[in-house]
């Protein structure tokens, strides 16, 4: 599997995109389907776009829980089928109007991944190459945010967005483990680059796509 096409590709700010809701108790996500994190949804997911053996991935996920059940929120590219272990009630899909990107303010919630390059090891000798660490403080998760907006044709009000910190996403991939630390944002947005805007919510905001970060889940707002 690959990425999700570059975000600067001009034909996504007009692509269609759909938005698809699952529920899936707790005791089927253990029990039947195995799940043990959010890569394991991932794939699930991918069950949902069949037939697409070696293309891109067109979709971005997000897994919240609720008192009684895993939500997911798929936002995709492809109209989606629902998968077989999924019941016919606890999923709804629907393609977005394009109606829907003519508002120009939103109320937006944002899984993120916001990591920094540090040049230094834990000794605080210097690396060739740094490494990814996670950005805790506010004030960096604000400036993190606002440069996404910058190059994602938003503006933020800064004044209403919240930070708040989730607990660490753990995985495992090929045998390999490790974590994420997931914030969440909330708050409100402008519209200020309708095009690029549109391309940056069908691509997604940030690193860890494939963990179910990135997905810019909007409400329009006056």
């Amino acid at each position: 599997m690959t990425i999700l096409t570059d975000p600067a590709t001009p034909d996504l700010a007009k692509a269609p995109l759909h938005l698809t809701q699952i529920h899936v108790c707790y005791e089927q996500a253990v029990r039947l389907l195995k799940i043990r994190d959010t890569y394991d949804w991932h794939q699930r997911v991918w069950q949902a776009f069949g037939g697409r053996d070696g293309e891109s991935r067109d979709f971005l996920v997000r897994i919240d829980r609720k008192e009684e059940a895993f939500r997911l929120l798929v936002l995709s590219q492809s109209a989606p089928t629902r998968p077989d272990w999924c019941p016919g009630a606890n999923f709804q899909s629907k393609p977005i109007p394009d109606a829907f990107f003519s508002n120009s303010n939103f109320a937006f919630s944002l899984l993120a991944n916001p990591t920094k390059k540090v040049r230094s090891n834990a000794a605080g000798d210097r690396t060739k190459n740094g490494r990814r660490v996670p950005i805790t403080r506010r004030e960096d998760l604000l400036n993190w945010l606002g440069r996404k907006a910058d190059a994602g044709g938003f503006s933020l009000n800064l004044e209403s967005v919240q930070t708040v910190p989730r607990s660490r996403e753990f995985f495992n991939k090929s045998g390999a483990s490790g974590h994420h630390s997931a914030v969440e944002f909330r708050g409100r947005l402008a519209v200020v680059d309708p095009a690029r805007f549109r391309t940056t919510v069908a691509t997604g905001i940030g690193s860890a796509k494939a963990f179910g970060f990135g997905l810019l889940v909007l409400a329009p707002a006056t």
